[in-house]
């Protein structure tokens, strides 16, 4: 485990509080999107990509925005929790994007096809596709700010735990210049 400048044990508790918020948002998740649905018909599983959205946007605009978000928002606190599990501050970027969203889209197929046995759940390859943007945008959004915020208060408090001795040792000496003898 890597700990990060000073506070090695707060990095311990941000990473286990990461990892504990996690698994319970996938577990209201897996309650939200597995149960059986009593439902007295179902509609055939959606395949192609983009047919749900273009009929939820041909829908007025209140509703086709309601249904985006809510396939926007199923996952997209993963976005944050992942990375705050992981618990790194100094990471590429594009490599922490790239990481999320790779597990967000795993998770979200996971989902639809856990979602093929059971009852009056349809498989819907727009969900995958929302639940991924909604993973990423969420990731943008949040993660790179709160790294830097992180890093700077990090180096603040290095900065102030250093005594100030140590960082300014005053003027190099100098060894004054003795003639040589005749």
């Amino acid at each position: 485990m890597q700990r990060q400048g000073i506070g090695g044990s707060a990095v311990i508790r941000i990473r286990a509080t990461g990892g504990v918020l996690l698994v319970a948002h996938l577990a209201f998740v897996a309650w939200l999107t597995l149960r059986p649905l009593d439902v007295p018909w179902v509609m055939p599983a959606n395949l192609r990509p983009f047919a749900g959205i273009r009929a939820d946007l041909a829908l007025d605009w209140q509703e086709a925005a309601r249904r985006i978000g809510e396939g926007m928002a199923l996952l997209a606190p993963l976005g944050v929790l992942l990375p705050v599990a992981h618990g790194r501050l100094t990471v590429s970027p594009l490599g922490s994007l790239v990481r999320t969203v790779a597990a967000g889209a795993l998770i979200s197929m996971g989902i639809e096809l856990l979602q093929t046995g059971v009852p009056g759940q349809v498989v819907d390859v727009d969900s995958l596709l929302l639940n991924t943007a909604g993973v990423a945008l969420a990731h943008v959004l949040v993660v790179p700010a709160a790294r830097s915020w992180l890093r700077r208060r990090s180096e603040r408090e290095r900065r102030a735990a250093v005594p100030q001795e140590e960082t300014s040792q005053g003027r190099t000496p100098t060894i004054p210049r003795v003639g040589i003898a005749p």
